[in-house]
């Protein structure tokens, strides 16, 4: 801990708040004279295997030795329990949201100032967010029968679930649904801002305490909102980006109802300005339409010349937002278009739409993908041998089922920290979290589903595969690396055979298989700078030289 004004440390040490996989978290006191932390086991109170799981919350007192810290809450929670935690300056109340491993089923429970913590909702209850307003409010996103989510306003005094109103009910957009980021409801005296899902952009709106809406901030085109934070009164400072404008803060005045850009503003050294966006459709195996965002440069042919950088996610209800990137730029710089699609399995349309990708459904993520590649090709962008497409972690398993499925439909990948040996992935010590997404192989059912796509086991020896680029962690906790070296070794193994190059339908031209691993990173939180720079030249060099291009430097800003 440190004094924030002198920023000395004050000596005070609190371990094992933050670990595993699972995080941690700490919620201050209004007068800073204590906190409420996430405490992982001592060492002997749990056997070995356990000690990054069963969080719990303590309180730490100011100025008292760590030893005489007090249990808040967490003896009864699940094993695979990540916690996060909220504190409300105006009463000192404490909020506790506890997520079911990686399933995005929650549970929350409110400590008042002066009395035991009390459950407000249980992981089948379907609230997937709580947070405070005024006097004694309450306010819950739920998604029991509304999959795309409905507000509710609840007394904390009086916390039973079933007596919630519900002031805004579920429209044709979602209401975004985040534990690890930003929360996407902040309360002010008399309003609610909600941020709310378009299919990928994302844009704020603004209710009263009686669900009225009201008028709200302005936002980009195409763009993402993120942290949103309550400033004086009912004003608010909120970060606004987009694939062509850098991440920046605004304000909005309440009580004029305006919208300003503040001083606070990402600089970009290279400039968008010659650049669109353009939304686009593929049609899935069963009919279903998947976005696909494009960014290219304004009045180029489609003459299925250029090279494409495709990427995708489709997993955990995450939503896969427009985002800033300067190596975009780059890419953009060597005639390339870059194309970013939302897939089944994340949140961009509530939770039937990640429900739909999940589990034994799981298939129509890569489908969906599939999808997105033959329509940057049949709209005219590029060539199979001009494509190449890149994800990562959930994304990688992705790029490991489109080598499997469809290796014809793309020159180059590149994977990083993926998941390809789908029936051993829940033996890591963070298999546990994922079952909830992936299932398990002691369901029958489920073990099938698992079996037909995991990457690993439909590598055929003598198939046409892309050249592929695996990059992976040595100290990733949240993926083992196994899972990268093993599908190297097996594709490696596979391409060597002269079949290969016989039966490709590409010109013949020599294909690899790479493993790049870096002693330095885990699972990509907290990747050191310099080890950011090296990742993207080599994964650069790599899509440039199985594409064909010549590297050229990129267009600096006009200003």
């Amino acid at each position: 801990m440190y004094n924030s004004q002198s920023g000395k440390e004050i000596g005070e040490v609190i371990i094992r708040v933050n670990g595993g996989t699972a995080g941690g978290d700490v919620a201050w006191t209004p007068d800073a004279s204590g906190f409420y932390y996430t405490r992982y086991p001592r060492e002997g109170e749990r056997a070995a295997e356990d000690m990054d799981f069963y969080q719990q919350v303590w309180f730490h007192k100011m100025g008292t030795p760590p030893g005489e810290d007090r249990y808040e809450i967490g003896k009864d929670f699940p094993r695979i329990a990540e916690i996060n935690l909220e504190a409300d300056r105006r009463s000192g109340q404490v909020l506790a949201t506890t997520q079911y491993g990686d399933s995005g089923r929650f549970a929350h429970y409110v400590c008042t100032a002066d009395g035991p913590w009390k459950q407000i909702s249980d992981y089948d209850d379907q609230v997937v967010q709580a947070t405070f307003g005024a006097k004694g409010t309450l306010f819950l996103i739920c998604r029991a029968d509304a999959p795309r989510g409905k507000i509710l306003k609840l007394s904390v005094a009086n916390s039973a679930l079933d007596k919630a109103e519900v002031i805004v009910p579920e429209g044709e957009d979602t209401i975004v649904s985040e534990f690890y980021g930003h929360p996407p409801m902040v309360a002010t005296p008399t309003c609610l801002y909600v941020t709310y899902q378009l299919g990928g952009p994302s844009e704020v709106r603004v209710f009263d305490y009686a669900g009225n809406r009201q008028k709200g901030p302005e936002t980009l085109p195409v763009s993402t909102v993120g942290q949103i934070v309550a400033g004086e009164g009912d004003n608010v400072l909120y970060q606004n980006s987009s694939y062509l404008e850098p991440p920046a803060w605004y304000t909005f005045e309440k009580g004029r109802g305006t919208t300003g850009k503040t001083e606070l503003v990402t600089r970009s050294p290279v400039d968008f300005s010659d650049c669109e966006i353009v939304r686009e459709y593929a049609a899935s195996k069963d009919g279903t339409r998947v976005p696909v965002n494009i960014i290219r440069r304004k009045g180029i042919e489609l003459d299925g010349s250029h090279p494409v950088l495709l990427t995708g996610y489709g997993g955990y209800g995450v939503n896969i937002e427009p985002g800033f990137s300067v190596l975009r730029r780059v890419w953009i710089d060597q005639g390339g278009v870059y194309a970013q699609a939302n897939l089944r399995g994340g949140g961009e349309f509530g939770e039937q739409w990640h429900k739909d990708g999940m589990l034994t459904k799981k298939q129509n993520v890569f489908d969906d993908f599939a999808a997105a590649m033959q329509h940057v090709i049949d709209a005219g962008y590029t060539s199979p041998e001009k494509l190449a497409i890149m994800g990562g972690s959930n994304g990688g398993l992705l790029m490991g089922a489109m080598i499997t499925q469809h290796p014809q439909l793309c020159r180059a990948v590149v994977s990083s920290v993926g998941i390809y040996d789908m029936l051993r992935v829940e033996l890591a010590p963070n298999g546990q979290f994922n079952i909830p997404e992936f299932g398990t192989v002691k369901d029958p059912a489920q073990f099938r589903a698992l079996y037909a796509y995991s990457p690993y086991h439909h590598v055929e020896r003598g198939s046409a595969y892309p050249s592929i680029l695996f990059m992976t962690g040595a100290n990733d906790p949240r993926v083992d690396p196994m899972h990268s070296r093993k599908m190297t070794a097996r594709l490696q193994a596979a391409v060597r055979s002269d079949a290969v190059r016989r039966s490709s339908d590409m010109p013949l031209r020599a294909h690899y298989v790479l493993l790049r691993t870096s002693s330095k990173t885990g699972h990509g939180l907290a990747t050191p700078l310099s080890e950011r720079i090296e990742q993207s030249v080599h994964y650069h060099a790599f899509l440039m030289h199985e594409l064909g291009l010549s590297y050229r430097l990129p267009r600096p800003r006009s200003d």
